[in-house]
């Protein structure tokens, strides 16, 4: 398989932009002594096949794309910590869709290997004949391009694999391809990013299975820190809106309002479930097929969360929408069950 060129598709190998951040993101600079966005930050005049797919409705958090947009500009390497569905991986990818930048994002989970990452022997056929050659993984290929390449899940990777990163975390890392006998140098416009749901520690809170404590001496080579957390309502109010234009605003309202009941019970550690900005966009979604807020709040939320903080759940929703939450159980009791 041919490996994809941004140079063959786009005609250039380089940003051949350099605009001002406030330029490209004007509503993130309301204050005019804001000087915060004035540094140049790399754009292509034109989009190849892997930049990603611009979301017009999308909600930028001005620290988090502040430290993004200095990623791409100055060569930082940047990772987002937050909760699940606040939308880190996203965040990347716009910033990138704005400025055309192709982007490429690998979820680094526990299946993911130092083979997958750097290269493998494999039987191709040359001149009729089977013979054995090695094929760069897709670690050295976006180290040689104008691409940002973005772990998704960090703090999941495993022990071998999160080492062979170490070295290319740094500004000017080259990396050694072992396998062919070279230094690989890294294309003055690569970059690197990645998401994380805790900030290396290792979760103490039980929600995020599979993950672990990262090297603090990998960690301290990350050279930005951005911490993102859920939307305020009226933004959460305006996504859902862009996204389900047909709904009702009062019953977004109240959709959000019960989102926000839940990320305030997992924080007093009454529930160990949360709504994410992703499951009200689904329960909105799915309001609109079954034409029933309760049924499709069930479908979209109630049902994955603890049999035994069913009840708090359900009484957040009678504060939201003032009726009772009746559901069926999810198993049989002792006295349905009949004998023979």
């Amino acid at each position: 398989m041919k490996h994809f060129s941004v140079k063959e598709e786009i005609g250039v190998d380089v940003p051949d932009e350099h605009p001002l951040a406030r330029e490209v993101f004007p509503e993130l600079c309301l204050k005019k002594n804001d000087r915060s966005f004035d540094f140049r930050v790399p754009v292509f005049s034109k989009r190849s096949l892997i930049v990603p797919d611009m979301d017009k409705n999308y909600v930028f958090d001005r620290d988090t794309t502040l430290g993004l947009l200095a990623g791409f500009a100055h060569n930082r390497r940047v990772i987002i910590q937050g909760y699940h569905g606040t939308g880190k991986s996203s965040h990347i990818e716009q910033v990138a869709a704005r400025l055309n930048y192709p982007c490429l994002r690998i979820n680094l989970d526990s299946h993911i290997s130092r083979i997958d990452l750097m290269g493998k022997d494999a039987i191709v056929i040359k001149d009729g004949k089977q013979v054995t050659e090695f094929q760069e993984g897709i670690l050295p290929w976006a180290l040689q391009n104008p691409v940002a390449l973005v772990f998704d899940e960090y703090d999941a990777g495993r022990p071998d694999v999160m080492f062979v990163l170490q070295r290319i975390l740094e500004a000017e890392g080259k990396m050694t391809l072992l396998e062919k006998s070279v230094i690989l140098t890294p294309h003055k416009h690569f970059r690197l990013f990645s998401t994380t749901n805790t900030v290396g520690l290792g979760d103490t809170t039980g929600l995020y299975h599979g993950i672990q404590p990262i090297n603090q001496a990998q960690m301290d080579r990350w050279n930005i820190v951005c911490a993102l957390n859920y939307l305020k309502q009226a933004q959460e109010v305006a996504i859902v809106q862009a996204h389900v234009p047909n709904l009702e605003k009062h019953h977004i309202q109240r959709m959000v309002t019960m989102a926000n009941l839940t990320r305030q019970g997992l924080m007093n550690n009454d529930i160990s479930t949360v709504m994410s900005p992703r499951t009200v966009l689904s329960w909105a979604e799915n309001f609109m097929i079954f034409k029933d807020i309760a049924y499709s709040f069930i479908v979209s939320f109630l049902n994955r969360c603890d049999e035994m903080e069913r009840p708090i759940v359900k009484e957040y929703f009678q504060r939201c929408f003032d009726k009772d939450l009746i559901t069926q159980p999810c198993y049989a009791s002792k006295d349905s069950i009949k004998t023979p």
